[in-house]
């Protein structure tokens, strides 16, 4: 009888097949959901013409339902890769959206890269469909005969804008969707299925390709647009100043529309003028770049006094945040400068020095700091750091190791390559020494490739770096390791100057001395030109390094 009761009690609590409907949030239903929640929210795009395109979340969605359709009729089903070489406006979230939506890859491409370089990523990306701005068809042309896998190129305009000639046989983006159906009954697709392809710079070999799945897409713009990260919400206008292809503009596309807000698309339109002109026009209050397009509003705003009176919040990744920019935003302009962190491998961000009540209270040199820094991780994701054996290391913010993460949005290999050292143990290897502070604050020091190893101790060039940007006359700089024969390696200091400053090499030793240790002084400080940028505006290091590696044993 006892048993026979027991029996009935764990037949009570047996769960039922399933109690939840078994459906996934995916990127489609992310502007799904915001055409039915808002509507009437605005998508304004700058685009090449000068002019200003403006429409709704509404419209952006019904002719995503167009594109689809159109796609499916040139045979861009599931797991196809389509790539994009175009500015951030109106079309290529068009295309970001639909691609996906389908059950297709879409895969944002730099169109400043190198030929080598382009033509290796949509080959090895075996790009099936490629969507392209009249700008950048001169660059794939010069492909024609070397990218066999692309079977349609569809180029971002209307029919009068179209060439009168190409080495392809072009499609007219406007043409193709102009008499499809309002409607279209998209697949349902499982969280884990591909959404989305992104390859890295390739500074130091050929560029690797990640996949980003639907669910991972979607969970990334949930927690990000959040207040532990972005903080949008309905009144917020967010403008992605970073290009799509840099990481599908670090993700804020998709969490700006997650969250309902107005989102302002600057195409190609990223010189201070018209960044300026964009924030005040269209009341920008969050936008996003590398920081060296911060740095150079800033100095158009020095020259033409002008206001950026609606922006409340900047997010600058891709290169370490100078603090001199921290606090002349915030003490000239009342701006927040937030510092992010995130890489291809982590699709991408997943740490934030978000405004919190914490940093607020600190005084003001300290909450400087940490608004520089990495901030901390968000939701779901883990970050430590290890020393050589793999050890874990304490967050009392001095010891110094190496960056792991891990999480629901972080890669666990490349895209059609073997496994890679790069991932350990569930973990991701970033390739960044830094330190974890008891607030869980992260501090990136250096890439470990680009510490400098002199005498048995550790020199950390961007920390050199930020100290010499405190001298006015400097416009960018860049330290690297040249090997040397006692200490096998030295630093030295690569900069530009500000036009119409005048130099002193006096002057900036006086301004280390203040900021570094004696034994990290530079051995040579040289004035250049130019340095080399990638598209992005990062500073390509590794070329510089690789110049100048032999200069001091040549000297």
């Amino acid at each position: 009888m006892l048993a026979r009761l027991l029996m009935l009690i764990e037949k009570r609590w047996e769960p039922a097949n399933n109690n939840m409907k078994n459906t996934s949030l995916t990127t489609i239903e992310i502007l799904k959901s915001a055409a039915q929640r808002y509507p009437d929210q605005e998508i304004v795009s700058a685009l090449a013409d000068e002019s200003v395109h403006r429409y709704r979340y509404k419209d952006a969605f019904t002719r995503c339902n167009k594109l689809a359709i159109a796609l499916k009729k040139l045979g861009i089903g599931k797991q196809a890769n389509v790539g994009t070489l175009a500015a951030n406006h109106y079309r290529h979230l068009e295309v970001m959206f639909a691609v996906s939506g389908v059950g297709a890859v879409y895969h944002p491409i730099n169109a400043h890269l190198v030929r080598a370089q382009l033509q290796f990523i949509i080959n090895h990306a075996e790009n099936v469909c490629l969507f392209v701005d009249l700008a950048y068809l001169p660059q794939l042309e010069l492909l024609a005969d070397n990218i066999p896998s692309v079977k349609h190129i569809v180029v971002l305009c209307t029919a009068e804008q179209m060439p009168a000639e190409s080495a392809f046989d072009l499609l007219c983006y406007e043409t193709l969707i102009a008499y499809e159906p309002l409607c279209f009954e998209w697949p349902s697709l499982s969280q884990d299925s591909p959404s989305g392809l992104c390859y890295s710079s390739g500074t130091t070999g050929d560029p690797k390709g990640v996949i980003y799945e639907n669910g991972s897409t979607a969970q990334h713009a949930s927690v990000t647009g959040s207040s532990q990260f972005h903080g949008f919400d309905e009144w917020s206008v967010v403008m992605p100043v970073v290009p799509f292809y840099f990481i599908n503009a670090w993700g804020v596309p998709y969490a700006a529309v997650f969250y309902g807000a107005k989102l302002v698309l600057p195409g190609c339109a990223i010189v201070p003028e018209n960044v300026q002109g964009l924030i005040e026009t269209e009341e920008v209050t969050h936008a996003y770049a590398v920081p060296d397009v911060w740095r150079r509003l800033h100095q158009y705003l020095q020259k033409s006094d002008l206001p950026i009176d609606s922006l409340q919040t900047i997010g600058a990744g891709g290169d370490p945040s100078p603090l001199e920019l921290v606090k002349a935003y915030a003490q000239k302009y009342g701006v927040y400068w937030m510092g992010l962190w995130g890489m291809v491998e982590t699709s991408p961000l997943v740490s934030a020095a978000s405004r919190c009540p914490y940093i607020e209270q600190l005084p003001e040199d300290e909450r400087f700091q940490k608004q520089a820094s990495a901030g901390r991780a968000v939701l779901g994701i883990e970050i430590e750091i290890f020393d050589a054996l793999g050890r874990a290391l304490p967050h009392d913010g001095k010891t110094m190791g190496n960056i792991r993460i891990r999480g629901p949005w972080v890669a666990e290999g490349y895209f059609s390559e073997e496994p890679s050292e790069n991932f350990v143990d569930g973990w991701f290897e970033s390739g960044d020494v830094g330190m974890i502070d008891d607030h869980g604050y992260i501090t990136l020091l250096d890439r470990s490739k680009d510490v400098i190893r002199s005498g048995g101790e550790w020199i950390v060039s961007v920390e050199l770096e930020q100290a010499a940007m405190q001298y006015e006359a400097i416009d960018r700089v860049c330290v690297v390791g040249a090997l040397h024969e006692k200490w096998h390696e030295r630093p030295i200091m690569l900069l530009t100057l500000r036009p119409n400053m005048a130099f002193s090499e006096y002057r900036l030793r006086k301004v280390l001395q203040q900021q570094v240790n004696s034994w990290w002084m530079p051995d040579a400080i040289l004035v250049v030109d130019e340095l080399p940028v990638s598209g992005t505006g990062k500073l390509k290091k590794i070329e510089v390094r690789n110049e100048y590696r032999h200069y001091l044993l040549h000297k």
